[in-house]
């Protein structure tokens, strides 16, 4: 987990640190906030930082890094602090994308916030505090609830009693309007070329050279977005990229393109790869360009309603047969 010492180390976000300092200073922090923005801009890291400002013992309310409360949220033990991410079901438990990667399991869906872990999240905000005055959820990828989970959610956040609550999602409009109605929304922006390369420095990637100039334009901003490209471009197999240079040109082509890479690649890199090659299809131009980013669009639409990926792929490739044959380049 990373420890925030100070809101200083949260780099471009200073009108989000603005509006939460004065909550704390003026003592009127609301029971819930909604951090809305760009992936990897440091939702999560403000999250942490404005968690143990609301823990700390210290009477100013500025986090000290070193009562207890504080040292507790920084390890992730607190017991009135609840951190809620999506999870996946495998063999019938539930695992976060971290936990996915570290026992290297492939991921065939998305991850969602799921009812039952909405109800956990019920109960912890009814229970009277441990050690606080007051508990704090925060719900990571808020955007990833379904409906039945949202509304379950609702009268916590009417009614949370001594517990403070944090969604954090890419934009208000993924959200039900009746969550966002009852939260105070937190706006956060993509951060300048200055502040992305000194945050990329700090990860020891000093030399922006060495990264494919095309995982910056995607990142748009977004330093998270860059990791996590650097991490999904090693993990696709150069034979593979080798392949995507020519759009498929044959029905068995583009069924064996299709099996490929729902078989290598999992669904959060296949969603990578859809605005890859968009992006690659875009630079080169030509009159097909259009046909072929509209058949990614429907692709990525359809990964993202779970639909079975190796279908998505075979089923759209051999479509688009029909309107397109022209080449795009990957550059791999």
């Amino acid at each position: 987990m990373v420890t925030i010492q100070s809101p200083t180390q949260i780099l471009g976000q200073g009108m989000a640190i603005r509006l939460l300092g004065a909550a704390l200073l003026r003592e009127r922090v609301t029971t819930a906030y909604c951090f809305a923005g760009p992936e990897g801009v440091g939702k999560g890291l403000t999250a942490r930082w404005f968690t143990q400002a609301l823990l700390c013992e210290s009477l100013d309310q500025v986090p000290c890094q070193r009562c207890l409360n504080c040292r507790l949220v920084q390890q992730g033990n607190h017991p009135d602090h609840l951190w809620v991410e999506p999870t996946f079901l495998h063999q019938g438990k539930r695992i976060t994308a971290r936990q996915a990667k570290q026992q290297q399991i492939q991921r065939r869906g998305l991850p969602q916030i799921r009812l039952e872990q909405v109800q956990e999240i019920v109960t912890f905000a009814a229970r009277a505090p441990l050690r606080s005055p007051r508990s704090v959820v925060v719900v990571e990828g808020a955007q990833t609830l379904a409906e039945a989970a949202a509304n379950a959610l609702l009268k916590t956040l009417e009614e949370p009693g001594s517990a403070r609550v944090i969604l954090i999602t890419p934009s208000l409009s993924d959200l039900l309007p009746t969550l966002v109605s009852r939260c105070q929304t937190i706006p956060f922006r993509r951060l300048s070329a200055q502040d992305l390369a000194q945050i990329l420095a700090e990860q020891e990637l000093q030399d922006l050279t060495e990264i494919p100039q095309v995982l910056l334009v995607l990142a748009q901003g977004s330093p998270g977005v860059v990791l996590e490209a650097i991490e999904h471009w090693q993990q696709i197999p150069r034979e593979l990229l080798e392949e995507l240079n020519t759009w498929p040109c044959s029905l068995p082509q583009a069924l064996t393109l299709g099996r490929t890479i729902a078989k290598t690649l999992d669904v959060p890199e296949q969603i990578w790869l859809v605005s890859y090659l968009q992006h690659q299809i875009w630079t080169q131009g030509g009159e097909q360009s259009v046909v072929q980013i509209k058949t990614l669009d429907q692709i990525r639409r359809q990964l993202l309603s779970y639909v079975q990926p190796q279908l998505v792929w075979e089923i759209n490739l051999a479509s688009g047969l029909l309107n397109s044959s022209s080449r795009f380049k990957t550059n791999a």
